[in-house]
């Protein structure tokens, strides 16, 4: 049956639309490839420039020494970090740390999303190389573009020192309560014994101090820093590295237990 003058006008218009529709779907697919190229070359330049400008890490054991010294707080030898403390550590500030090499893109994408969506700044997405290299180099400030130069320095970090010097470095000098700084001064302080006398709930406690120092300081705020603690060995199970019974047993323990004699543990900890 030939077809009618209505019919043809249809698919004429029908393959005209599906014409514009590939022209359109090229455009953009141009147009998102030159933008991630610009994205990508602006990245480059900005990145070069970042480790241009930043410092070498060649001193960073004698400006983590200094810093100590001046908060009062003990530096913990390379390899002197406990494994318990370890993974409570990696497990809640930064669960990629063996994986990654200063940066951890997953975990900042992860931050950027969560500050889009929720409208906010809430998620830094730092590594602990990143916290260090903050501390020791930027005095403490990621404002502006030491966001970008506290990335430039973790690079640089992690491609001078292993993984057990620069959690060593961070456990020497983080802050674990108000004015206490130094993960062996918080197991002094609080629990009256060195880092490798730490058992799991005061381990989980002074891992989580460290996003917050003085809001879960344990004499001060002991329901901020139970519930911390608590975060902490959760994350610790979903890494898999307690059980659900331990992480239990660990939630009834005491949150602190003074020493008697706080110099001894404290000359414990120095030599150590």
């Amino acid at each position: 049956m030939p077809m009618s003058g209505t019919g043809a006008m249809r698919i004429v218009i029908e393959i005209v639309i599906e014409r514009l529709r590939l022209v359109r779907r090229r455009q953009l697919a141009s147009a998102l490839a030159l933008g991630l190229a610009l994205l990508l070359g602006t990245a480059l330049v900005v990145g070069l420039a970042a480790w241009l400008l930043t410092p070498g890490v060649d001193d960073l054991q004698v400006r983590v020494a200094a810093l100590a010294a001046a908060r009062g707080s003990t530096v913990v030898e390379r390899g002197a970090v406990p494994p318990l403390l370890a993974r409570a550590l990696v497990d809640t500030e930064d669960e990629r740390f063996y994986q990654h090499h200063g940066i951890d893109l997953i975990g900042l994408g992860r931050a950027f999303l969560f500050d889009v969506s929720h409208g906010c700044l809430c998620q830094g997405g730092s590594t602990i190389t990143q916290q260090l290299a903050k501390d020791v180099y930027l005095n403490g400030s990621d404002a502006g573009l030491n966001k970008l130069a506290d990335m430039a320095l973790a690079l640089k970090v992690e491609f001078r020192y292993d993984k057990a010097q620069i959690l060593a470095d961070y456990a020497s000098i983080v802050g674990v309560g108000i004015d206490r700084y130094g993960m062996a001064n918080g197991a002094c302080a609080y629990f009256g014994v060195s880092l490798d006398g730490l058992d799991l709930p005061q381990a989980a406690l002074l891992a989580g101090m460290p996003e917050a120092p003085s809001a879960y300081d344990p004499l001060v705020h002991r329901a901020e820093a139970t519930a911390r603690r608590a975060h902490v060995l959760d994350a610790m199970v979903s890494e898999g590295d307690i059980t659900p019974a331990s992480a239990a047993a660990a939630n009834g323990a005491p949150l602190v237990s003074p020493p008697a004699s706080p110099a001894s543990c404290a000359a414990a900890s120095s030599s150590g």
